[in-house]
């Protein structure tokens, strides 16, 4: 099968930046009037990092700052989530440190205070991940030292608590809730790991990405969980890799794209990282009618390679833009989910529009 594309192309607004963009995130609307996403930026000619508010504007495509804070270290995963209608962000740093900022109740675009943990206080290295749980205020936090912590936010404080440590025998890259008392982990060799804070002491499920040779080196970089479907984890990683956990049938991976899906006649967009994947609220599934719990819902992925695409199980990928650089993130609006914002490796933004 071959790549295809929309009969109708997304519109794509490129925005180009100063700085290089490391990740981009839509923040959850504070009205209905206005819409703003929070991007994380790292000026390689001063080394200074910040995380800054921009609008979005839409007829004509506009991107205007709003606000701005200083990071004391590179960001090394962005996140956004609400509670009590009130945004906020989530940043964990190369230096070990997390920050969270909350944005004014009466103004999405300011960002209004900081709490933070302290560089090597959870995790010994960077933070590969953060991940928050919606409209709760507890932080997932992962890192290639084998730690994994909760940390609750507080108005002025942060209360953190250790939920696992290998002491470095195994590294998480990526992590995911599943539901307030469930989330996933990823890591190094494809693998993936399901927690239960109910059942302490470990993963209570593992999945080991060894379904053929030569193909246990991979990375896992970026899960996502379907909020109908907690029963399966998507998950996104080295050599275009894609595929589908089900808890269900713990050790039969579903390849999507990336190794091993040409054995079964499979055609990747992808043969690069895939930085990030996510399920899209946007895409039809080709077989509506014909659903089952069993099948994968359409996912979109972004890679290295400068594609960003969506990618459905038995079905042909639907590229929506291909880039001359890396699309290291990307975010899907949740209120309008045929607008996509995407950070490029060279210095730019782009937002796109599906018809």
């Amino acid at each position: 099968m071959a790549i295809t594309t929309h009969s109708e192309p997304p519109q794509i607004h490129r925005f180009p930046q100063s700085k290089y963009v490391d990740a981009v995130r839509w923040l959850p609307p504070a009205t209905a009037l206005h819409r703003y996403a929070a991007l994380a930026f790292f000026d390689s000619d001063s080394d200074s990092s910040s995380v800054e508010i921009y609008s979005i504007g839409s007829n004509p495509a506009t991107l205007i700052p709003q606000s701005s804070w200083v990071c004391p270290s590179r960001v090394s995963s962005l996140k956004a989530s609400h509670s009590q209608h009130r945004p906020f962000v989530a940043a964990g740093t190369f230096s070990s440190s997390l920050h969270v900022l909350f944005c004014d109740l009466m103004d999405a675009s300011s960002l209004e205070s900081e709490v933070l943990v302290p560089g090597k206080v959870i995790h010994e290295g960077p933070i590969s991940c953060v991940d928050l749980m919606d409209g709760e205020l507890e932080c997932l936090t992962v890192g290639e030292d084998g730690k994994i912590n909760l940390v609750g936010i507080g108005v002025s404080n942060l209360n953190h608590r250790r939920v696992f440590d290998s002491s470095g025998l195994i590294s998480y890259t990526a992590a995911k809730w599943g539901s307030p008392a469930e989330f996933a982990t990823g890591g190094y060799g494809f693998s993936l790991q399901w927690w239960d804070q109910r059942k302490p002491g470990g993963a209570v499920s593992q999945f080991k990405g060894d379904w053929a040779q030569r193909r246990t080196s991979g990375i896992v970089h970026s899960i996502d969980i379907h909020p109908s479907r907690k029963h399966t984890c998507l998950a996104g990683g080295s050599l275009g890799s894609v595929f589908a956990w089900d808890l269900r049938w713990p050790q039969q991976p579903i390849i999507l794209s990336g190794v091993g899906a040409g054995d079964i006649g499979v055609h990747s967009p992808s043969e690069s990282e895939v930085w990030e994947v996510q399920y899209d609220r946007h895409a039809k599934s080709m077989n509506m009618g014909n659903i089952s719990s069993s099948k994968i819902l359409p996912a979109m992925i972004c890679s290295e390679d400068g594609i960003l695409a969506v990618i459905e199980q038995g079905e042909e990928p639907l590229e929506l833009a291909a880039e001359p650089c890396a699309i290291n993130s990307f975010d899907i609006d949740r209120q309008n989910p045929s607008d996509v914002i995407c950070s490029l490796e060279w210095e730019s933004i782009a937002i796109l529009t599906r018809p």
